[in-house]
């Protein structure tokens, strides 16, 4: 029996919530529809498919299944949904390969399993006759993409997993590719098993300013010439808002100033942080009038006085 991807018909991937998948199912509908295609028979084929395939992905329970049976999904649906009429000798076969590539001898035991939680206890029976035992539920894998001011102060999101919408708080400091770990929010256990988790990989969106190494944040300080070389107070940016920094007399540009536990917050530890590091930039003044640029000129003939050799 041919093997039909449902997902490739609709334009979906298989991680796709149910909303996009009834998104998909309807634009296309709208564009095959009989009505909107008299005659046209590729159309009417086309429709026909995509009602088809939507048949089983709108469904949760066929969905699953068709997920779980992947090219064996037709004969199992063709076959009346039963047990009795499935072919699952590949399922054993493959259960056999994998205990001669270094799996446990229980591994059957899992495919008597799979196809009692499928078929019910009958396929279970037909497998061998072994006992049915407790099977932990699949974990779900999501992503979140944070801005670095989330990361920062924490956030909230909502995440669609297997057509169930969860709130989550994520906490301060979390870092680029940081697995959390909700528990016992994943699939359902079999037979008294417990319920998978659910693992959020988190990405943190490049930030325009800020940099981060771990925990230390790192940024360019703009300062201005004057400041620079007399020392004074110099406007810059952090995470927790613009503050007023000092800057010693004879800053060097490219120097760079740490400031202490102005960094991220350490994950799940409230009073530890990294540190900013700043590194001054000098902005040198533009559009001068020429008496700035005498008063410069007499600054530099000076300068050689004092210091000939430079």
């Amino acid at each position: 029996m041919e093997y039909k991807d449902y997902y490739k018909v609709l334009g979906v991937d298989k991680k796709d919530s149910a909303e996009v998948i009834k998104k998909a199912y309807r634009k296309l509908a709208v564009k095959y529809h009989p009505d909107k295609n008299a005659g046209n028979k590729a159309a009417e084929e086309k429709f026909k498919e995509i009602s088809e395939a939507y048949n089983v992905l709108g469904d949760p329970e066929k969905r699953k299944t068709y997920d779980e049976l992947g090219e064996n999904y037709m004969q199992y649906q063709h076959g009346g949904a039963g047990a009795e009429n499935f072919d699952w000798s590949k399922w054993q076969n493959s259960g056999r390969q994998r205990s001669s590539s270094g799996f446990n001898h229980d591994d059957n035991a899992d495919f008597s399993d799979f196809f009692e939680s499928i078929f019910g206890q009958q396929a279970g029976a037909s497998s061998g006759g072994r006992s049915r035992r407790a099977m932990n539920g699949e974990d779900y894998q999501v992503e979140a993409e944070l801005d670095l001011e989330e990361a920062f102060a924490g956030a909230k999101r909502q995440l669609n997993v297997s057509n169930t919408t969860l709130e989550i708080t994520i906490k301060p400091g979390v870092h680029e590719g940081q697995t959390l770990r909700l528990k016992g929010k994943g699939a359902k256990g079999f037979n008294g098993g417990a319920a998978g988790d659910i693992l959020i990989t988190i990405h943190i969106k490049e930030h325009p300013h800020f940099r981060m190494e771990g925990q230390d944040l790192h940024a360019d300080a703009p300062v201005d010439l004057y400041t620079a070389i007399l020392g004074g107070k110099a406007l810059v940016r952090t995470l927790k808002g613009s503050i007023r920094i000092d800057i010693p007399a004879d800053t060097e540009n490219g120097k760079v100033l740490r400031l202490k536990k102005m960094g991220m917050p350490v994950y799940g530890k409230k009073e530890e942080a990294g540190d900013l590091y700043l590194k001054v930039k000098v902005i040198l003044p533009k559009n001068l009038s020429d008496k700035e640029r005498n008063l410069f000129k007499e600054l530099e003939e000076e300068h050689k006085k004092k210091h000939p050799q430079s």
